[in-house]
């Protein structure tokens, strides 16, 4: 893939980036996604477990960073970290970002919600640090994907209602929002991510105007990855009819049946609001 735009602007081989996948990621599997060729991406709760959780920004940041340097033991390829910025009183960006640019990280995964996402300064601190921004909004549009092409980013993402995990809050699948999202830039090579798992949806997701894929869930299966082999082998031997769909925080979230999956699906059909099911969710510990 020598003359593919993604992978010149990452230094990978294959156009593929492995999502963050916040508590589900650690140096295993991000190495081992990047020693295969693509961008293994450490999630900000990567490494950790509910029990070795840390509660400030700042001992988040170092556990990042042990992370960080467990990774570049295992490779000597490229990876990434993911941003979760907020426009006001953002605590946690700051050290972690900090902690990026001294461990020499070359890619953010830079996630944004609501307004105000796009932050104009914290772009150009990225990019005056030589830092490539992979900017992917959980409710992309054309709006907003200009704006970050204009606030200097290097990799647009376009996700899909397909997807797992966090959902975007406009129900727009990924067949419909990645050539929208691809005709609105200019400049930027756009990424499909939602439902993408294999090499027919990859060559789906090209056809629709992409120039790399963005997956997270089908690197839950993996061999590499630290959750248990029950869980892998739910999602190896499940299909969409089986998965589960309710409201949360921000909007969506799609799961495997469960304990928790079932309860949370009862409280939905209850009538519950997002911020109770959200507290039952426990931070997505539980999920």
């Amino acid at each position: 893939m020598k003359y593919n735009r993604i992978c010149q602007i990452l230094g990978i081989e294959k156009p593929v980036i492995q999502g963050p996948l916040s508590w589900l990621t650690d140096a295993r599997l991000v190495a081992a996604v990047s020693n295969a060729g693509g961008l293994g991406v450490l999630g900000p709760n990567a490494g950790l477990t509910a029990e070795t959780a840390v509660s400030t920004p700042e001992e988040t940041a170092e556990k990042m960073r042990e992370e960080i340097r467990k990774t570049k033991k295992l490779t000597e390829k490229p990876f990434g970290v993911n941003l979760i910025p907020t426009p006001e009183n953002d605590i946690w960006t700051p050290p972690i970002l900090q902690v990026i640019k001294e461990e020499g990280v070359k890619a953010v995964v830079y996630t944004g919600y609501g307004d105000g996402a796009i932050i104009t300064s914290l772009f150009n601190e990225l990019k005056a640090s030589g830092i490539a921004i992979i900017y992917r909004d959980i409710n992309p549009t054309p709006e907003n994907t200009r704006l970050a092409e204009k606030a200097g980013a290097d990799i647009i993402v376009a996700t899909g209602f397909d997807e797992g995990g966090t959902l975007p809050g406009t129900a727009l699948g990924t067949f419909s929002i990645v050539p929208l999202i691809a005709d609105s830039v200019k400049s930027v090579p756009v990424m499909a991510a939602g439902g993408i798992a294999d090499s027919r949806t990859a060559r789906a997701a090209h056809a629709l105007g992409a120039k790399g894929v963005f997956a997270g869930s089908v690197f839950i299966g993996t061999e590499e990855s630290r959750v248990p082999q029950s869980v892998k082998d739910k999602i190896i031997n499940a299909n969409g009819l089986d998965l589960l769909l309710f409201r949360t925080l921000p909007d969506y979230y799609r799961s495997l049946p469960g304990k928790l999956a079932d309860k949370l699906v009862s409280m939905d059909k209850a009538g519950a609001s997002n911020e109770e099911l959200a507290q039952t969710m426990g931070g997505l510990r539980g999920l």
